[in-house]
């Protein structure tokens, strides 16, 4: 059958020693570190047994920037940052529920990512009982750094994820201190959606998120290992 348009283009993201990682769907977690959700007015956990279920929202695949050039999106006065880590899909889940002690077979590599929000639709949205995705899921809402394979990154517990806004640190935690790691949040995911190789995890923000201007630059970082430039224009 004949397409009736172009075929889009798959966004892409390149990768640490050649390639890119073609993206099919964008996950994101919210409130997965406990100061962050205590900042946004919700109660954190004191344990694991109050969890409770993580929460999630999903971004367009072509919301990915890998240039790390960034517009300032419109229809809001309040663009905030919130650096994650981002988890790759490289093999697709078995058909069900997806075991925690399986999950990490799943994963090819790790990125670092700006989750931006328009904080002011949120909020309002947030105010009326109403769904906030025109908050989340804008166009260049998700720049990413390149991926490194997870066999070159190691343990995550001991990293320490930050981002500087013109030289100045506004994000910093080690990733022990995520509530639900990554393992978790793939089990929990299966629970609602088929995960395929394609598929990118925002993970989560600590505490700190706080406007951007235009020109402002940002430097989002796993230790030393992964690094994201972007500048907001």
């Amino acid at each position: 059958m004949t397409d009736v348009i172009p075929t889009p283009p798959v966004p892409r993201v390149p990768v640490r020693g050649g390639g890119t990682f073609p993206v099919r769907r964008i996950y994101c977690v919210g409130r997965n570190f406990a100061d962050h959700a205590r900042e946004m007015g919700a109660t954190a956990p004191a344990s694991k047994a109050e969890r409770g279920t993580p929460v999630f929202f999903m971004k367009p695949a072509d919301a990915i920037v890998v240039d790390g050039d960034v517009a300032y999106p419109p229809g809001t006065q309040d663009l905030h940052h919130e650096v994650e880590l981002v988890v790759a899909l490289g093999q697709d889940a078995a058909a069900g529920e997806l075991a925690v002690d399986d999950a990490q077979a799943l994963v090819f590599g790790y990125a670092v990512g700006l989750d931006l929000t328009r904080r002011d639709l949120q909020a309002a949205a947030k105010a009326k009982g109403l769904p906030w995705d025109i908050a989340k899921g804008f166009d260049q809402s998700a720049p990413v750094s390149e991926l490194v394979p997870a066999a070159e990154l190691g343990a995550l517990a001991p990293r320490t994820l930050s981002l500087d806004v013109n030289g100045q640190r506004r994000q910093q935690s080690a990733l022990d201190q995520l509530i639900w790691d990554v393992p978790e949040i793939l089990h929990e995911l299966s629970k609602l959606y088929a995960l395929r190789a394609g598929d990118l995890v925002f993970m989560g923000t600590p505490a700190g998120v706080a406007a951007l201007q235009p020109g402002d630059e940002c430097v989002a970082r796993l230790d030393d290992v992964i690094e994201l430039r972007c500048r907001i224009r």
